[in-house]
C-alpha cells in the first residue's frame, strides 16, 4: 500500500516534489545531525487524495497519522493528551516551492483544561502554559474554523488597554486564564460546540485545515504570479513543540546566512525573546537584532552561528532559517533556500561562484528569470534627495524605491490603481490577504515587523520597494491616518520611501535607474550570454524604445508595429485622407505624404540598430481604428477635408466591424488596398538603401501580418517583391531582403509546410494565435477569466505564459512543417510570451531561433534562454 507518512529520519533523499520544500529540509537537517523537534510529514500526495476524497482524509490515513504520533510519543517520552509531560504539536504547510505565508500553521495543538494544567505545574510556569493555550485557541479557531480573529484579538487589545499594558508579554497568568475563558466561551457561541478537548480530534481538523489552505485566495493569488501548479499540492509537517515563550531564556527568531536585501555575506537574523514564532512572522512585535541572543546566552549564539554555516555549505545557498530556544536549548525548525530581493539574489549567486560552492552555470540557474526585470528598478535621484529629509525610518526591507499617494487598505490600493494613480500601500502590519493590494503599489510602508515579517518576505519576492517596522509612524488604517512626529498625513499625501535604507519622504523624490553597464550585472550577463543559444530581440517601433533594448542587450528588432507610426499627430490627418478618400488616385496622394515620414521612422532604427536585424510588420490593424470618434474631431475632420459630416459618419460606420479582430486587417488590407502595401515597402527599402549608403549594413526583414494561405502570402509577396526590386535597380544599389510571415491563425499553423514555400522567416504573432486557439477576445477575457481560475479550468493567463499544451502544440508542429519545406526557415516568436521566462524554455526546446520582447524584458528573456540552454544544450 503506497506510504503517505515518513518520519523525518526515514525521508532523507525523498525530495521535495514528494515531501514539499519544508519537509525535505527537515528529513535533510535530521541527516547532518542539526537539532531539530522531532515529528513527521504528511506527503503531497496525501493531499491529492484529501482532495480527489470530497475534502476529507480516509480512515487508513487517519491511523496512519495516529500511528506516526505513537513514534513520536516513543521518541520523545511524551504523550499526547497525557496527564505527565504531555506531548504538544505544531502543524504547518510545506509547498515544494517556497510560499511565505500564503498558507497556514497551528502552534500549541494538544493543549486542552488538563494537559494546560499539567504544563503549568511541570515547567512551573502558569503564565507561559496559560499563554500558549491562548495562542492555540485563538489559531485553530481562525485557522481550523476558517473564522475571522479580529474579535479575539479586540478581547486581548482592550484587556491590555484596561490594565495599560503595551505589551503581550505584560498579561498576567490569571489574566491570561480569563482570557482563554473568553476564547472559548466565544467559540460556544459562534459554533454551537464545546472547544475540542481531544487531541487527536484537534489533530486532524489541523491537517485538513492546512490542507485546505492551499486553496485558500491568496495561495491561489500567489501560485498564479508565481506560476506554480495547482497538482502539486502541499505537504503538511507535524513537530513536537519547542517553546520560545518560556521566560526570559527562552525566544525565537527567523535568521538568513545572508543578507537578503543586499546579499552581503553577513548572517541577517533576528530574535525575540519569551515569544514564538508568529510572533515575528506575523510582525505582532517588532523583534531586536540577533546580537541580543549574543548578549543573554553566548553558548547558544555560538551554536547558532556554527550550525548556520553548516547549513549553508550542505545546501550550497543561503539559507532562510526558523529557530527557537527553549530554556537555553537551541532548535532549528526548519531551513530553505531564502527569498532574497534580486539584487541581492545576484550577489550571492556570484559570491557562492567565487567561493568554489558552485560553478557558472548553477549560479545562472539560481537567478530566478521571472523577477530579473525587478533588477532594473529605480532608484532615487542623488541630486533631488539632498533637498528632502526623512521625516521617519524603518527597517530596510524591500528593494528600489517607491513614490505614491497613501493607501490604508488592500482594496483601496486595487481601486485607485485601476484609476492610473501611484499608491504606497501604509498598514500597521500586513497579513497575507493584503497581496492583492501589495501587487497594486508602488511600495508597502509597515508600523511592525522586521525583515522576516510577512510584509518583508513577499515585497522582496516582488521586487517591490518595502519599509517595515517603522515605529515612527502611528498607522491607523481605519481612521485612514498616518502621524509622524504629531503631524497627520491622509490618503492625500504622497510619500517617498527607500527600500535600501529604510527612510521615509514626504513628497515626490525623482527617481533614476540603476547602472548596467558594469560591475557584477555586466559581468553576470556575460556569463549568460556565453551560455544561451536563442538569440534574443526586442518589439520596438520608434528610437527611443530601440535604444533602451540596446542597452539591455537586444540583438535586433524582431517586431516593429508601423502603425504606431501613423497615430503621431503630423501624420494621422494624411493617414485619416488616405483611409476616407474614394478614389485610387486620392488614396496614392495621401500615402505619397506618409510615405517620406515612414522612411525617415526606419532610416532612425537602422542606424540605431546599426547592422542589427529589424523586421518590420507592415500595416496590421483594421482601418477604421485611425478614424476619429468624438463628434468634435469628427466635425474638424470634415471642414478639413471639405466634406459634410454624414459623410464622414457614413464611412466609419462602413469601416466599423462587429468583430474587428477577426475581420478588415492584416494583409487582407494588402489584398483589398495594394497602395499601402506598396507605400510601405518604398519606404523600408528607400531607408535601407540611405542607411546602407552611410556605411551600415541593411538587411531589412518585411513581415506579413495574419496569412492563412499560401496563395495569400505570394500574392501579397509579389507586390513587395516588385516594387524592393524596382527600386534597388533604381538606385543601382546591391540589398538582400527577406520576407516572411506571422503565423498568428491556427490554420497558418497547420498550412506551415505549403506556407514556408514562399515565406524565408515565421514569427509566432502569440497574442493573436492564442486569442484564435482559445476563442477568447484578448480585451474582453478578463471579465471572465478570473472564474476560470477560481474553478481550476485554468491555471494561468494564457496571454502572459504560452498554453503549451494548445497553442504550444501548434507551434511546434509550424516549426517542424516550415522546416520540412524549407530547412534554412529561421522561426521566432514575437507576441507577449516572447518575455516570459518560463515560454522561452519552451521555444528553446522546440526549435526557434530568436525571442523578441519589450525592452524592459530583453534582460529576463537573455537569461531564461541561458537557463533553457543549460538545461538542454543545442548547438
Amino acid at each position: 500500500m503506497k506510504k503517505y507518512v515518513y518520519h523525518f529520519e526515514e525521508a532523507y533523499g525523498l525530495g521535495k516534489e514528494l515531501l514539499g520544500g519544508k519537509g525535505a529540509g527537515l528529513a535533510e537537517m535530521t541527516h547532518i545531525g542539526v537539532s531539530i523537534p522531532q515529528g513527521f510529514t504528511i506527503t503531497t500526495e496525501a493531499c491529492s487524495l484529501y482532495y480527489n476524497s470530497n475534502k476529507e482524509l480516509p480512515e487508513f490515513l487517519v491511523k496512519d497519522i495516529y500511528q506516526a504520533v505513537k513514534e513520536v510519543e516513543k521518541k520523545t517520552g511524551k504523550k499526547f493528551g497525557g496527564d505527565k509531560n504531555p506531548l504538544l504539536v505544531s502543524v504547518r504547510s510545506g509547498a515544494r516551492v517556497s510560499m511565505p505565508g500564503m498558507m497556514d500553521t497551528i502552534l500549541n495543538l494538544g493543549l486542552n483544561d488538563n494537559t494546560v494544567k499539567v504544563l503549568a505545574n511541570e515547567t512551573n510556569n502558569e503564565r507561559f502554559a496559560y499563554d500558549s493555550y491562548r495562542r492555540f485557541v485563538l489559531m485553530f479557531t481562525n485557522i481550523a474554523k476558517g473564522h475571522p480573529r479580529d474579535d479575539m484579538d479586540k478581547m486581548l487589545d482592550d484587556l491590555k488597554k484596561e490594565k495599560g499594558y503595551k505589551l503581550d508579554t505584560e498579561v498576567k497568568a490569571d489574566e491570561l486564564k480569563e482570557l482563554v475563558k473568553k476564547y472559548k466561551d466565544y467559540y460556544k457561541k459562534t459554533f454551537n460546540e464545546e472547544f475540542p478537548s481531544d487531541p487527536y480530534v484537534q489533530l486532524i481538523e489541523a491537517v485538513k485545515a492546512v490542507f485546505r489552505s492551499w486553496d485558500n485566495e491568496r495561495a491561489n493569488v500567489y501560485r498564479m504570479m508565481n506560476n506554480i501548479p495547482y497538482d502539486w499540492g502541499t505537504a503538511v509537517n507535524v513537530q513536537s513543540m519547542a517553546f520560545g515563550n518560556k521566560g526570559e531564556t527562552s525566544g525565537t527568531g527567523v535568521a538568513f546566512s545572508r543578507n537578503p536585501a543586499t546579499g552581503e555575506n553577513k548572517v541577517s537574523a533576528e530574535y525575540l525573546p519569551n515569544a514564538q514564532g508568529e510572533d515575528v512572522v506575523a510582525g505582532i512585535r517588532t523583534p531586536l537584532k540577533i546580537e541580543e541572543l549574543e548578549h543573554r546566552m553566548p553558548e547558544v549564539y555560538k551554536e547558532f552561528m556554527k550550525t548556520i554555516k553548516l547549513m549553508e555549505n550542505h545546501y550550497k545557498d543561503m539559507q532562510d532559517m526558523e529557530f527557537t530556544v527553549e530554556d537555553g536549548k537551541l532548535y532549528f525548525l526548519q531551513t530553505r533556500n531564502g527569498k532574497r530581493t534580486p539584487k541581492a539574489s545576484l550577489k550571492i549567486a556570484l559570491d557562492l561562484l567565487d567561493e568554489g560552492l558552485i560553478d557558472e552555470k548553477e549560479a545562472i540557474l539560481r537567478i530566478d528569470a521571472q523577477s530579473f526585470d525587478k533588477i532594473l528598478l529605480p532608484d532615487f535621484d542623488r541630486d533631488d534627495i539632498k533637498n528632502y529629509k526623512p521625516i521617519a525610518k524603518g527597517i530596510a526591507a524591500g528593494p528600489g524605491a517607491g513614490t505614491g499617494m497613501l493607501a490604508f487598505s488592500a482594496k483601496e490600493a486595487e481601486e485607485r490603481k485601476a484609476k492610473g494613480e501611484k499608491v504606497i500601500l501604509v498598514r500597521a502590519e500586513t497579513s497575507p490577504e493584503d497581496i492583492v493590494g501589495m501587487v497594486s503599489s508602488e511600495a508597502i510602508l509597515t508600523m511592525r515587523g522586521g525583515q522576516t515579517s510577512h510584509a518583508a518576505v513577499v515585497a522582496r519576492q516582488m521586487g517591490k520597494c518595502c519599509v517595515c517596522g517603522c515605529s515612527d509612524a502611528i498607522i491607523d488604517e481605519k481612521k485612514k491616518t498616518v502621524t509622524i512626529d504629531g503631524k497627520v498625513y491622509t490618503d492625500k499625501d504622497t510619500f517617498s520611501i527607500d527600500g535600501s535604507t529604510g527612510n521615509v519622504y514626504l513628497g515626490a523624490i525623482k527617481t533614476i535607474s540603476p547602472d548596467l553597464t558594469s560591475g557584477i550585472f555586466a559581468r553576470f550577463m556575460k556569463m549568460v550570454d556565453e551560455n544561451r543559444y536563442l538569440k534574443v530581440r526586442t518589439n520596438a517601433d520608434n528610437p527611443r524604445d530601440a535604444q533602451k533594448a540596446l542597452d539591455f542587450g537586444a540583438e535586433g528588432i524582431g517586431l516593429c508595429r508601423t502603425e504606431h507610426m501613423f497615430f503621431d499627430k503630423d501624420r494621422i490627418f494624411s493617414m485619416r485622407k488616405m483611409i476616407l478618400a474614394d478614389k485610387l488616385i486620392d488614396r496614392e496622394k495621401a500615402l505619397a505624404e506618409i510615405e517620406p515620414m515612414q522612411q525617415k521612422d526606419f532610416e532612425g532604427l537602422y542606424e540605431i540598430m546599426n547592422g542589427r536585424n529589424v523586421n518590420v510588420r507592415l500595416l496590421d490593424p483594421p482601418l477604421h481604428e485611425f478614424l476619429p470618434k468624438e463628434e468634435k474631431l469628427i466635425e474638424e475632420l470634415a471642414k478639413a477635408l471639405n466634406k459634410s459630416v454624414s459623410d464622414i459618419k457614413n464611412r466609419i460606420n462602413e469601416l466599423s466591424e462587429s468583430n474587428p479582430m477577426m475581420g478588415h486587417r492584416g494583409c487582407r488590407l494588402a489584398v483589398t488596398y495594394p497602395e499601402i502595401c506598396r507605400m510601405q515597402t518604398e519606404a523600408i527599402i528607400k531607408a535601407a538603401i540611405n542607411v546602407t549608403k552611410k556605411g551600415i549594413k541593411v538587411e531589412p526583414e518585411i513581415m506579413v501580418p495574419l496569412v492563412l494561405e499560401v496563395k495569400e502570402l505570394k500574392y501579397v509577396k509579389n507586390i513587395i517583391c516588385e516594387t524592393a526590386d524596382r527600386i534597388i535597380k533604381e538606385a543601382n544599389v546591391k540589398l538582400t531582403y527577406h520576407v516572411g510571415t506571422m503565423i498568428e491563425i491556427p490554420r497558418a499553423a497547420l498550412l506551415s509546410d505549403e506556407i514556408a514555400q514562399e515565406a524565408e522567416f515565421f514569427s509566432f504573432g502569440t497574442n493573436d494565435l492564442t486569442q484564435m486557439t482559445f476563442g477568447f477576445s484578448r480585451d474582453d477575457a478578463q471579465k471572465f477569466l478570473p472564474s476560470y481560475y477560481d474553478t481550476k479550468i485554468l491555471e494561468f493567463n494564457p496571454f502572459k505564459t504560452l498554453d503549451t499544451e494548445g497553442v504550444g502544440k501548434l507551434v511546434k508542429m509550424s516549426v517542424a512543417e516550415g522546416r520540412k519545406t524549407r530547412p534554412d526557415l529561421h522561426v521566432g516568436v514575437c507576441g507577449e510570451t516572447g518575455g516570459d521566462a518560463r515560454s522561452i524554455e519552451y521555444y528553446h526546446n522546440v526549435g526557434l531561433d530568436y525571442v523578441s520582447c519589450s525592452p524592459f524584458r530583453v534582460p529576463v528573456a537573455r537569461l531564461a534562454a541561458a537557463q533553457a540552454n543549460i538545461k538542454n544544450p543545442r548547438k
